[in-house]
């Protein structure tokens, strides 16, 4: 896609936008007050607003690979840190998706040297390999995103800031669209 295209792209969101409401970019300078703090993985097929039909200002999105929640990664933890003390965020969510690469690379041994610190992080979430056990990468994402609840329930930003917000976890099925809830188990 040409920055032609991406320019065309965007005129056509703006009069469609303002067609239904003419103020609405009016609206949205005045500030955000986002319900949620999204933490979700950069995968291009996931894209947070666009599955959950979210209108701009609703959520504030943190993206990485295998949405992974590390302590050291000082733009998690600032993002995390203004959604809770800024914006007030009422729930933080963790969502991962079945078919995620980052996953797939940390599971398979993946040797890129690019890539080796961050697998290392996803690693560290995955269960041990054991002979004759072989999960399914979908059933990796979902421990994935659990071990990721767990770590930012003991992030020190969320235990000082955050103890009465919501925390949930979810598993977006690529190939169906669906969003599972995997945190708290409903």
């Amino acid at each position: 896609m040409k920055n032609t295209e991406l320019k065309k792209l965007n005129e056509e969101f703006i009069q469609k936008t303002k067609k239904q409401n003419p103020s609405y970019f009016d609206e949205l300078k005045k500030g955000q007050s986002p319900e949620y703090f999204l933490l979700s993985c950069s995968d291009s097929r996931v894209s947070p607003s666009i599955i959950t039909q979210m209108p701009l200002g609703q959520l504030f999105i943190h993206r990485n690979i295998a949405n992974q929640v590390v302590e050291e990664d000082e733009s998690f933890s600032a993002s995390l840190y203004f959604a809770l003390q800024h914006l007030r965020v009422k729930q933080l969510i963790v969502k991962g998706h079945t078919g995620c690469g980052g996953v797939k690379a940390a599971w398979e041994d993946n040797e890129e040297p690019e890539l080796q610190k961050w697998l290392a992080h996803i690693r560290k979430g995955l269960p041990e390999k054991k002979a004759g056990e072989n999960p399914g990468l979908d059933e990796l994402a979902k421990i994935n995103v659990l071990k990721q609840v767990e770590k930012l329930l003991a992030h020190p930003i969320y235990k000082k800031y955050g103890r009465e917000t919501e925390v949930t976890g979810f598993v977006f099925h690529v190939e169906s669209g669906e969003l599972e809830q995997v945190y708290p188990e409903s």
